[in-house]
């Protein structure tokens, strides 16, 4: 069973109705990393959906908290901003300075950030079904019950962070941070509570009260949590590894949960995704590659799937080198066996026919819209093929000749093929393309590629000129020809291979050889071994 179905499943014996919640602290630019939660969230949904649940996703925006520090991605004027919510703070500019005229206009520091993300959520296939802004929940006095009840029960919530974190709070601790009068929530000291007025003093010595049910501040991170739980009706919420550890917020906050009055939802810890050789990604250090710029590269499909295989309490490493193109090839396979099908089911054993649904369910919560049923239609073309073929065909319609050259086409591509070119184009002329998949097609034979062919037999190279001549152009007649020459000469094919890699690329390795040569011009590779001949007689 997929771990979707198998969490859709516990929730039906809790409740035919789910409210799934996800949220958010929009402080600095979001990444790949981000997507875990939202999308585990949104598979759950549609797991519970396909078990004939009532299912809401609901995503929660964290404006209402403060700026913790000046990151590097903005100015140093930001310091005056510290403490204050990301709701009431100006956006940056492309400098990374307060954009003031933005702000006039309505657009929020929070706002800045979110509003790409959100369109990347869109276009990856996550459908929402409410977002909660926390700084107007907490306005509207959609908190104020929940914030009451906190206050109230401040020493039995002191208790239970206490003795669950085993960390000893301040003893000037309660359960709620006031907007002082400079608008931050920072350096502020309670002196008294009078349901529901919090009664405190700023750094400054200043006196000012605070009237929880208009949101005059918000409840600290281990209460606002579970405080969401209640007054929405969360019944699942997916959430990182540090929140889930013993002692941590997911073990405070379903004490608290039951002290506000409602029982906690339903836990699922999640892990980290990693930048492979880099490192967890954090939009505060700037180790992150964006999920609008991750969508430039490969199919929304494919950033799904990366979620939908793995349990969430699996590590991720999101490589955008060769395990991209890996990862894409083996989806394009799996649409390939899902449309076979599973052969005769009665024969199939019990395992067998677990891991079958098993992968229907994968390839089903990975597609954009879940109405459409996963189709392989262009499954054939893979992405390793597709990557050799854009850098050897800079004009589509030579891709697209190939392509039907091959059969792997037939007629015209379609728009799934038409896409996938497009971002694989994207994909070489930027950073994130592997050096291992990079192909540079030479002109002229190099000073270090003559340097190598120095010490080489030149009379296999002639013979390998004189087969190409005369050989039908297809990859496994020249392959035949390589490997031929080779053995009559008595040359290690990993020497035959290299001196060919030398002349064509200017390197001793790369993508299949043969594949490569198939798609030049024949006249451009026996120039090339021309050109490696002159080199060696002069």
């Amino acid at each position: 069973m997929h771990w979707a179905d198998s969490i859709a499943k516990a929730l039906s014996h809790r409740s035919e109705k789910q409210v799934i919640a996800s949220g958010i602290t929009p402080s600095g630019e979001f990444h790949i990393g981000h997507l875990r939660e939202i999308l585990t969230s949104d598979i759950i949904k549609r797991a519970c959906l396909r078990l004939g649940l009532d299912a809401q996703f609901v995503f929660f925006v964290d404006d209402a908290d403060p700026l913790r520090k000046v990151y590097d991605f903005l100015d140093d004027s930001y310091e005056q901003y510290i403490g204050h919510q990301l709701a009431n703070i100006p956006p940056p500019d492309e400098n990374g300075s307060p954009d003031f005229d933005r702000f006039k206009e309505g657009v929020s520091y929070a706002d800045h950030f979110l509003g790409p993300f959100i369109q990347a959520l869109e276009h990856i296939g996550v459908n929402i079904d409410e977002i909660i802004y926390n700084y107007a929940a907490y306005k509207s006095g959609k908190v104020a019950e929940a914030s009451r009840i906190a206050c109230n029960q401040s020493d039995a919530i002191r208790e239970i962070i206490e003795r669950v974190s085993g960390r000893e709070l301040d003893e000037q601790w309660f359960p709620w941070n006031p907007i002082d009068s400079d608008g931050s929530i920072d350096g502020i000291t309670i002196t008294g509570w009078e349901d529901p007025i919090v009664y405190w003093t700023d750094s400054q010595g200043r006196e000012g009260l605070s009237d929880v049910t208009k949101g005059e501040g918000k409840l600290p991170w281990r209460v606002d949590w579970p405080a969401k739980w209640v007054w929405r009706g969360v019944t699942m919420e997916p959430f990182g590894k540090d929140h889930g550890a013993a002692g941590g917020s997911y073990d405070t906050g379903k004490e608290i949960s039951v002290i506000l009055g409602e029982q906690p939802p339903y836990p699922t810890t999640y892990e980290w995704i990693s930048l492979k050789g880099v490192g967890a990604m954090s939009s505060s250090t700037g180790v992150t590659i964006g999920p609008l710029e991750a969508l430039k590269l490969v199919p929304p499909e494919i950033l799904r799937y990366l979620i939908t295989r793995n349990k969430p309490n699996r590590h991720i490493d999101f490589d955008t080198g060769s395990a991209l193109i890996e990862l894409a090839d083996e989806y394009q396979k799996k649409l390939g066996d899902l449309e076979k099908g599973p052969g005769n089911w009665e024969s199939l054993s019990r395992r067998q026919q677990v891991a079958w649904e098993k992968l229907k369910a994968q390839l089903i919560y990975s597609q954009i819209d879940p109405s459409q049923a996963p189709h392989a239609a262009s499954e054939r073309v893979t992405f390793r093929h597709l990557a050799m073929l854009a850098q050897i065909r800079k004009e589509d319609a030579g891709v697209w000749e190939s392509l039907q050259r091959s059969g792997l086409i037939s007629g015209q591509p379609d728009d799934d093929l038409l896409r996938r070119l497009e971002m694989m184009r994207t994909w070489i002329n930027g950073p994130h393309f592997p050096e291992s998949f990079r192909l540079r097609i030479q002109t002229s034979i190099s000073d270090q590629a003559q340097s190598y062919l120095d010490g080489r037999d030149g009379d296999y190279i002639f013979s390998i000129h004189k087969g190409l001549s005369d050989c039908v152009w297809g990859a496994e007649e020249i392959n035949g020809v390589i490997c031929e020459e080779a053995r009559q000469r008595e040359i290690p094919l990993r020497d035959a291979f290299q001196t060919m890699y030398w002349i064509v690329l200017n390197q001793d390795f790369g993508p299949k050889l043969a594949s490569i040569l198939a798609e030049m011009e024949r006249q451009e590779v026996l120039n090339l071994l021309q050109l490696a001949i002159d080199g060696l007689s002069s």
